[in-house]
C-alpha cells in the first residue's frame, strides 16, 4: 500500500500505492503510522510523502463508511465503525505531523478530502502547476474529520478554511499558493521538486532543525507567552548540541553559512 526508502542524498520518501487513486482505507492509514513512527525512531533530516506522478491521494475509501462495503442494500456505517476510521485518520495523519524533521507533501494530480489533510499534516507542500485540492466532505452531507477543520483553519485562517469547508470546492495549484495551502507550485513533477527543496533541509543541522520544529508547533498549541517560554527552553537545549558546535565555531572562523554539519 506504500514504499518507503532513503535516497542518496539522505532524504526518506514515502510513495502512496493503493490503486487506483490512493484513496485513504483504514488499512494504509495503520501502514502510515506504523511507517512514520519508524521513520521517527532513525533520526530522519528530511521526509517528502508522495501519491506517485499521477495522484496525491483522492480522499478517503467511501466504502468503509457504510455497512456493506458500497453494495446493497445501503446503509451507512454504524457511530463505532465511524469512530475507528476517524481514529485511524487521527493516529496516521497525527504520525506524519510528529515526525521530528521537515516533511514535504509532493502534491500531483488531486489530494481531495483526506488527501488534502494528508498534505496538511506534513510541514510544506509542492503542487505540481495541474494539482487540484480541496475539502469536498460537505458534497456528501458530512464534515471533514482528519484535520480539514483544523490544521487548515491555522494554515489559511478560519475565514478561507471556511469557504473550503463550506462549499466542497477545489482549488487549483495558482489559488492555492496565493492562499498559503501550498507552498510552492512546478510545472514538472512535484516529487522531484519536493525531493530537491528536501536535499537542502537534509545538509543542515539536524538537531537544531528538530528543535526549532517543536517550538513552532509546540508554540501554536498555546498562548504567546507559553510558546516564548517554550521557544526560551529549547533555545538553550539547542546549545548543548553538536549543530552548534560546529556552527558557531564556523561563523567565528569563516562568518555565516560556511558550517558543514555532521551527517
Amino acid at each position: 500500500m506504500l514504499s518507503s526508502e532513503v535516497t542518496e542524498t539522505g532524504v526518506h520518501l514515502i510513495t502512496l500505492e493503493r490503486p487506483k487513486v490512493n484513496a485513504l482505507c483504514v488499512e494504509l492509514l495503520e501502514t502510515l503510522a506504523s511507517t512514520a513512527a519508524e521513520i521517527a525512531r532513525d533520526s530522519p533530516r528530511a521526509v517528502v510523502l508522495t501519491g506517485g506522478p499521477r495522484v496525491f491521494a483522492a480522499g478517503a475509501d467511501i466504502t468503509e463508511f457504510t455497512r456493506h462495503g458500497g453494495s446493497g442494500p445501503f446503509a451507512l456505517a454504524g457511530d463505532a465503525e465511524v469512530s475507528r476510521i476517524g481514529r485511524a485518520f487521527l493516529e496516521g495523519l497525527g504520525a506524519v505531523a510528529a515526525i521530528p524533521c521537515p516533511t514535504i507533501a509532493a502534491v500531483n494530480g488531486f489530494a481531495l478530502g483526506g488527501g488534502c489533510e494528508l498534505a496538511l499534516a506534513c510541514d510544506l507542500r509542492v503542487a505540481s502547476s495541474s494539482a487540484q485540492l480541496g475539502q469536498p466532505e460537505i458534497l456528501l452531507g458530512i464534515i471533514p474529520g482528519g484535520g480539514g477543520t483544523q490544521r487548515l483553519a491555522r494554515l489559511v485562517g478560519p475565514a478561507r478554511a471556511k469557504d473550503l469547508v463550506f462549499s466542497g470546492r477545489n482549488v487549483g495549484a495558482d489559488e492555492a499558493l496565493r492562499i498559503g495551502l501550498v507552498d510552492r507550485v512546478c510545472d514538472g513533477d512535484a516529487t522531484e521538486a519536493a525531493l530537491e527543496w528536501a536535499e537542502g533541509f537534509a545538509n543542515g543541522p539536524r538537531s537544531a532543525i528538530a528543535l526549532a520544529k517543536r517550538a513552532v508547533d509546540g508554540g501554536l498549541e498555546g498562548s504567546l507567552e507559553d510558546g516564548l517560554a517554550l521557544e526560551q527552553e529549547l533555545f538553550v537545549e539547542s546549545f548543548t548540541t553538536r549543530d552548534a558546535e560546529v556552527g558557531v565555531a564556523s561563523f567565528l572562523e569563516s562568518g555565516p553559512g560556511h558550517a558543514r554539519f555532521d551527517r
